[in-house]
């Protein structure tokens, strides 16, 4: 097979401020999270992460069986990889979830999608998308019904309005 080194795909990227679009999905799909108490589990972590992992949370979507969220460095930079505070959410979430749902484990499904937004149009796009996502579904009519989003550190990437 014939490989070549400049269409190789990077092992890593990094962009200074940049702003992730996350999406991650419970495990086989399950319908665990369109509640009170899930939702209220999964904004309890959202805003610790600034403190615990050095990572802010912009909007958020919590859909039935996935969420899709954005969220940055703190300035200076994270505590730690997107990679390891995806885990850790992941793994305080659970543990949540299985308390107040009285579930067992696993609740999530291994990995997550993470997309870089690259300027504030992308981000109104993602959005725009998003929001959507619960009328997509028939859950409500108008997005601005859905009880389960909102916004944690940042409404808007980097603080603009």
């Amino acid at each position: 097979m014939l490989t070549h080194k400049h269409l190789r795909r990077l092992d890593k990227v990094y962009i200074r401020d940049a702003v992730y679009f996350i999406t991650t999905c419970v495990d086989s799909r399950r319908s665990l999270l369109h509640n009170p108490a899930a939702a209220e589990v999964l904004r309890s972590e959202w805003s610790r992460a600034r403190e615990r992992h050095g990572w802010f949370i912009g909007r958020y979507v919590i859909m039935p069986d996935h969420v899709h969220f954005f969220c940055a460095e703190q300035a200076g930079g994270a505590k730690m990889s997107l990679s390891s505070f995806m885990n850790r959410w992941k793994e305080w979430t659970a543990k949540g979830l299985c308390r107040v749902r009285n579930l067992s484990a696993p609740i999530w499904q291994a990995g997550f999608f993470d997309h870089i937004i690259r300027s504030n149009e992308t981000y109104a796009e993602k959005w725009d998308y998003v929001r959507e996502n619960p009328v997509r579904q028939r859950l409500v009519h108008r997005w601005q019904d859905w009880p389960y989003q909102g916004w944690v550190d940042f409404d808007h990437p980097r603080g603009e309005a």
